[in-house]
């Protein structure tokens, strides 16, 4: 079966399998940053936006974005124009190994167009399903404060 998939804002029409994962689509068409881990929706990293609300593309079967918009960090800023969100997270030290950063921005993407000022509970209870082993979260709550800061304007 065919569908159409734009992914950070290029269209794609792509052959999948019925059952094929969003995951197994997404890194076949080059989006190499979202990882596959668990397979089992328990890690979040291979945590997209599919239009707009973060979703686990492991779990999530390919056909179900035919039509639909996806998002990696890949679509964010790269280089030197990086997204206020990554500015953010590399401001603050907040990937060590780098494995978990691309589903935590994305997640932080989210949950900052719905809540542009979260309280230190609300961003701590976004983190929980990120799993992160090198890090007992402290850079990642402040790189979202700061990124929340950035998007608002009320810092540069």
């Amino acid at each position: 079966m065919k569908i159409t998939i734009n992914v950070n804002g290029k269209t794609h029409v792509v052959k999948i399998e019925s059952a094929e994962m969003l995951l197994d689509t997404l890194r076949r068409l080059g989006y190499k940053s979202v990882h596959r881990s668990c397979d089992s929706a328990s890690c979040s990293s291979c945590t997209v936006l599919l239009d707009g609300n973060p979703v686990l593309s492991c779990c999530v079967f390919s056909a179900t974005a035919d039509g639909r918009f996806v998002e990696t960090v890949e679509g964010l800023g790269s280089g030197e124009e990086l997204h206020p969100i990554q500015k953010a997270f590399l401001e603050e030290g907040a990937s060590q190994c780098g494995y978990c950063i691309p589903s935590l921005i994305m997640t932080t993407k989210a949950l900052l167009a719905v809540e542009p000022d979260p309280t230190e509970s609300e961003i701590r209870e976004m983190l929980v399903g990120n799993i992160c082993r090198c890090t007992g979260y402290e850079a990642q709550t402040r790189a979202v404060k700061k990124a929340s800061r950035y998007l608002r304007g009320d810092e540069e």
